[in-house]
């Protein structure tokens, strides 16, 4: 007598009480160390109304720590555009020495605590230092100024445009570029019209991580900044001077910002994979 053949069960495959089981303790941790911590920084900067909340924005301080943070990021993400992007092409596309100490380097700063990446620079660029002594005599100032400041947020953002690239031109290769540059397109126009347009979705990604990180950094420019009120504060370490001083309100309206900022990073992001989710996957399978 012939036996059904049974069917397998997949290995992936769990009962629906471990399936909402697991559900359930993915929401319940995100509910407690993020989502409700996110809710508690908007409570505390309205906790005395919205009046409070807009005159803490009116503070010279905050003004002026909320440009700085701005200027930053607008000079760190370019540079590590243009540094993530050469490096992910040199990276996925040839072949020579050196090219798996080069990756290692791009990583560093995730294995390095940006406060170690502070210090670096002080030792590099300050008074006791070689380099110190020449850059004041020359009337350059590196630390405890914005051009510290952006070194430091360079050093702590560099991966993450690379990081997002590399993978996705390993994964395309160099087929599409052998053929333009057959067909007579030279290396800037294949980069343009081919390169390019195969990786501008995984470009954005990596510029929107590397753009939230610049505003939010703390650890390394808290290091090279001199916490100079009005000139060399940016938004998080004003909101650790506001703390300090028992000025709640204002505190957690600076941070609401920076919040704020974050999330909308975050709705851009899911936005455009609503929208063009179907052109981001034919990119990354192109």
């Amino acid at each position: 007598m012939a036996h059904k053949p049974r069917s397998l069960r997949s290995p992936t495959t769990e009962s629906p009480a471990a399936r909402y089981t697991l559900m359930a303790v993915a929401f319940l941790f995100l509910a407690l160390f993020l989502l409700l911590p996110l809710a508690a920084v908007f409570v505390e900067a309205f906790r005395k109304g919205p009046g409070e909340f807009f005159t803490a924005f009116g503070d010279p301080d905050t003004l002026a720590a909320i440009r700085l943070t701005l200027l930053v990021a607008g000079i760190a993400v370019p540079l590590n555009l243009v540094f993530g992007v050469a490096a992910a092409w040199a990276i996925a596309k040839f072949e020579f020495k050196g090219k798996a100490f080069l990756t290692t380097l791009i990583d560093l700063p995730f294995s390095v605590s940006p406060v170690i990446s502070g210090l670096v620079y002080v030792l590099l660029f300050g008074a006791g230092s070689v380099l110190g002594p020449w850059l004041k005599s020359h009337g350059v100032e590196i630390l405890f100024a914005v051009p510290g400041i952006v070194l430091a947020t360079v050093f702590v953002t560099f991966p993450f445009v690379a990081r997002e690239l590399i993978p996705l031109m390993q994964e395309q290769g160099t087929g599409d570029e052998e053929a333009a540059l057959s067909l007579g397109a030279s290396g800037w126009q294949t980069f343009w019209y081919v390169t390019l347009p195969n990786i501008k979705w995984g470009l954005l990604y990596g510029v929107l991580l590397c753009n939230a990180r610049a505003m939010g950094e703390f650890g390394a420019v808290s290091v090279v900044s001199g916490h100079i009120r009005g000139l060399t504060n940016t938004m998080p370490l004003h909101v650790e001077i506001l703390y300090n001083e028992y000025n709640f309100v204002a505190a957690f309206a600076v941070a609401s910002l920076l919040a704020a900022l974050a999330l909308v990073t975050l709705v851009v992001k899911t936005v455009l994979e609503l929208h063009y989710g179907a052109e981001i996957a034919a990119g990354r399978k192109h």
